[in-house]
């Protein structure tokens, strides 16, 4: 039993199907409304299908077979209804993009329509009517399906679209530096064990982190570290980083290039840094493009959220316990060339 794994190219892998049991649900039957509209059950079980068939070689490899019906995060839920939410969520941002595609000018054309239908067709056909079943995956279903992945996927790239990405370059700014960091609460005895240090071992300590730091001034912070066997890493570091110790963040902008400061004092290391470059380039641009993507992410959240608190979304909680993850699949990758109809949200979640 094989079927098609979909990811943001729609059709990407294949799957055979495990421990099928199978189950007969009225796939016209309604389980949510949006507004007036009547959500089918079959849009949402394959929705939910997909899903979990995307996630199942992982799950399964590190939680074993019971997966879906255990309570993983300890809250009272099963891994199924953690994903069934997701789905639920997500059926809920496509009906509401659907609703509001005439506001940015989304519509599908006739060759998009017939891409559908193919890519649907392609689908079915790749796949035997065991398997169709375990997703509850027919003609129409799919392309019900695949015809709101598509839309979501146009809708959030013209939302997104008008978002302000103009990124000062104060904003973008990054700096890169080399850093030696020595614990003050443990290190490593002479048989490789982890131990805390003395209040006399601390003192010789600082003593010697101040005789490191004189000869990482004098000469080179690598040539120093190789002498008293510290190790030198590297790091990248922005006006409002807040990831970076307060201490080490405020000399690192006080510093000059090639510079190497005094010993930085912390509350659980010392710190020895070298600044390599107040603003790297490559680094910056980087920046730049991740605070892009945040904004947005961020205006396209905004907009789908004000959306949704227009309308009234209305789950038959009766009628989607009927969905169970009642068999498994494993993955077998079989790449294909499909063109991406897609969107960045029809895996996962």
């Amino acid at each position: 039993m094989r079927t098609k794994r979909w990811t943001a190219a729609v059709l990407a892998g294949v799957m055979a199907v495990s421990m099928l049991t199978g189950c007969g649900l009225d796939k016209n039957e309604t389980v949510a409304t949006f507004d007036e509209t009547e959500i089918p059950l079959g849009v949402a079980n394959f929705a939910a299908r997909l899903r979990q068939a995307g996630y199942d070689d992982f799950y399964v490899a590190y939680f074993g077979e019971e997966v879906w019906s255990s309570d993983m995060y300890g809250d009272g839920t099963t891994m199924q209804d953690n994903v069934k939410e997701g789905v639920m969520q997500t059926l809920f941002d496509m009906y509401t993009l659907e609703a509001h595609m005439v506001e940015y000018d989304v519509e599908l054309s006739d060759a998009d329509k017939a891409a559908i239908a193919d890519t649907a067709a392609a689908f079915l056909a790749a796949n035997d009517d065991k398997a169709l079943k375990a997703l509850g995956a027919d003609e129409e279903t799919v392309e019900q399906y695949l015809t709101l992945a598509t839309i979501q996927s146009r809708m959030h790239d013209a939302i997104a679209a008008e978002a302000d990405t103009d990124i000062s370059d104060e904003e973008a700014n990054t700096g890169t530096y080399s850093y030696a960091r020595i614990s003050k609460t443990t290190y490593a005895d002479a048989n490789g064990n982890s131990a805390e240090y003395t209040e006399e071992e601390l003192t010789e300590l600082a003593s010697t982190v101040g005789m490191f730091d004189t000869e990482a001034k004098a000469g080179t912070l690598e040539d120093a570290a190789e002498k008293y066997g510290y190790s030198v890493l590297t790091g990248t570091f922005t006006a409002d980083n807040d990831t970076l110790d307060e201490a080490v963040l405020t000399a690192l902008k006080g510093m000059k290039d090639g510079e190497v400061s005094d010993v930085i004092d912390t509350e659980s290391a010392y710190y020895v840094l070298r600044l390599d470059a107040k603003t790297d380039a490559e680094e910056t641009e980087k920046t730049r493009q991740s605070l892009i993507d945040q904004r947005r992410s961020d205006h396209y959240s905004e907009v789908l959220t004000g959306w949704e608190a227009e309308h009234t979304w209305t789950v038959k909680e009766k009628v989607w316990a009927k969905v169970e993850f009642d068999n498994l699949f494993t993955t077998i990758v079989e790449t294909t060339e499909t063109e991406s109809l897609g969107t960045e949200n029809a895996t996962e979640q």
